[in-house]
C-alpha cells in the first residue's frame, strides 16, 4: 500500500510540475511578445530584427521562449529586448527564482556538491559547478545594493535598545605554496585568517524557548573577509545598524573581549554607547591570575578567585580592580600581574554587570559565539581551504542568507 501511494504521489507532483512548466512558458513568451523591439539604451528601434529562441533553468523545469533580437546602431552591438527588460545577462541560462534558491542552498547546505544534490532531490537537477559559478557572479556583483532601510517606529512604538557584539573567528585558506610537493624549505600550503564579525540585534528582542534557554527573533549579523581594514568593518557595521534602528534606540549596548580592534572600532563608531567586557573574558583572566599566584594548589587558585568573581558579578564597585592593585603593589616586577591588573584597569568602566543583569541586559557575548558558530558551520568545515575570492563570495551569501537580505542581490 504504501508503495503504491508512493508512486501515486510522484506521478501527480510530476503532473503539477509539467503544467506549471508550461504555464510559465506561456505567460513567459505571452510577455515576450509584447516588449517592443527597441534598444534598451538607445530606445532606438533595432534593426536586422529577427526572432530567435533561448531557454532557461527555472524552478519548474526548463522552458523554451521565441523573442526579437537585433541590432542597435547606437551600441554597435545584438541586443534582446526581453532579455534585457527580464534582467537576464546575455549568456544566462537560470531564471532569478531558481538562482535565488540556487545560492540559497549553497550556504545552508554545507558545501557546493551537497547544494547540487539538494536541487536534484527537488527535482532541478544542475552541476555543483554551475552552482560555484553562480555564487562567484551573485556575490561579485553585490558591492554596492541598496539594502531597505529598517522601518521607522510607530508613533507608539515602546523604546528600545539595540545591542551590539563583535568578535573575530579564524577560518582556513590557501597558501602562497598551495599545492606544492612536500619537501624543504617546509612549504605554507595552508594559512589560517581571522574573519572579524558582529552582530546587531533590538535587546527588547530577547526571548525563551519552552526549555527556558534564550532566544532571539531577530538578529543581523555583519562579516568582512580576512585582511579587511577594521575601519570597513565599523563603516558596514554603523550601516546595518541604521537599518536595524539606531536613530531612533533610546540606547546602544555594546558587548565585546579585549581584543583591541573591537574597541577602536566601537570608540570610533558608536562612542556613546554603554560598554561592557564580556564576563566570561573577564572570569578567565582572573583565573588566569589564581594559577599565578597559586601554581601548585588549584584548590587555594579557587579559593582566591571565587570570591572575585561573585563580587565583580553582583557589585557595582571596581574592588576586584582595587584588590588587583594592591597585589601589583607588592609584586611591581611580575609581568603576569601587570599584564592582568593593565587589562582590568583598561576595562574599569566596563565592568557594571550588576547593573546590566537587572535590566535583562547581555553580560555576555553569547550571540556572538553562537554566530561565529553559525558562520563556521558553512565556512570552517572538514576538507575546505578556501581561494581569497571565494571565501569572500561565499561569505557575502552566507551574511544574505542569514540577514534575509538575500532577494536584494537581484536588484
Amino acid at each position: 500500500m504504501s508503495a503504491t501511494l508512493l508512486r501515486i504521489e510522484q506521478e501527480v507532483l510530476e503532473e503539477g510540475r509539467e503544467w506549471t512548466r508550461r504555464r510559465l512558458q506561456e505567460r513567459l513568451q505571452e510577455a515576450a511578445d509584447g516588449i517592443p523591439a527597441v534598444c534598451g539604451q538607445s530606445g532606438l528601434v533595432l534593426k536586422r530584427q529577427q526572432a530567435a529562441s533561448f531557454t532557461l533553468m527555472t524552478v519548474s523545469g526548463t522552458v523554451t521562449i521565441t523573442a526579437i533580437r537585433g541590432h542597435s546602431k547606437a551600441t554597435a552591438d545584438w541586443h534582446c529586448p526581453a532579455r534585457e527588460q527580464w534582467g537576464l545577462a546575455k549568456w544566462a541560462r537560470l531564471s532569478p527564482e531558481f538562482e535565488q534558491r540556487l545560492t540559497y542552498n549553497s550556504a545552508v547546505a554545507g558545501s557546493y556538491q551537497k547544494a547540487a544534490e539538494l536541487s536534484r532531490r527537488w527535482g532541478s537537477p544542475i552541476s555543483d559547478d554551475a552552482i560555484h559559478a553562480l555564487v562567484q557572479r551573485i556575490a561579485g556583483n553585490s558591492e554596492g545594493v541598496d539594502l531597505p532601510p529598517f522601518p521607522p517606529p510607530k508613533p507608539r512604538e515602546p523604546a528600545f535598545s539595540l545591542v551590539i557584539m563583535a568578535d573575530g573567528w579564524m577560518a582556513r585558506q590557501r597558501g602562497v605554496d598551495w599545492g606544492a610537493k612536500p619537501g624543504p624549505p617546509a612549504p605554507e600550503r595552508v594559512t589560517w585568517k581571522e574573519v572579524k564579525s558582529a552582530v546587531v540585534y533590538r535587546l527588547e528582542d530577547q526571548a525563551a524557548n519552552a526549555s527556558g534557554r534564550g532566544m532571539l527573533i531577530e538578529k543581523k549579523v555583519v562579516a568582512v573577509p580576512p585582511d579587511t581594514e577594521v575601519v570597513d568593518l565599523g563603516a558596514m557595521l554603523k550601516a546595518e545598524a541604521m537599518r536595524c534602528g539606531l536613530a531612533y534606540a533610546k540606547e546602544v549596548l555594546v558587548v565585546a573581549d579585549g581584543a583591541v580592534w573591537i574597541w577602536n572600532m566601537i570608540e570610533d563608531r558608536f562612542s556613546q554607547a554603554t560598554k561592557t567586557l564580556d564576563f566570561y573574558h573577564g572570569s578567565q583572566h582572573l583565573w588566569s591570575l589564581a594559577h599565578h599566584l597559586h601554581p601548585d594548589s588549584k584548590e587555594a587558585a579557587a579559593a582566591w578567585v571565587i570570591p572575585l568573581l561573585h563580587q565583580l558579578r553582583h557589585t557595582p564597585e571596581h574592588g576586584v580592580v582595587r584588590t588587583l592593585e594592591e597585589i601589583l603593589a607588592g609584586n611591581p616586577a611580575d609581568p603576569v600581574i601587570r599584564r592582568e591588573v593593565n587589562y582590568f584597569q583598561n576595562h574599569r568602566d566596563h565592568l557594571d554587570y550588576a547593573a546590566l543583569a537587572a535590566r535583562d541586559a547581555p553580560i555576555g557575548s553569547g550571540s556572538m559565539e553562537s554566530a561565529c558558530g553559525q558562520f563556521q558551520n558553512r565556512l570552517k568545515r572538514r576538507g575546505q581551504f578556501w581561494s581569497p575570492r571565494g571565501f569572500a563570495n561565499m561569505l557575502v551569501i552566507d551574511v544574505a542568507v542569514k540577514n534575509d537580505t538575500l532577494q536584494f542581490l537581484w536588484n
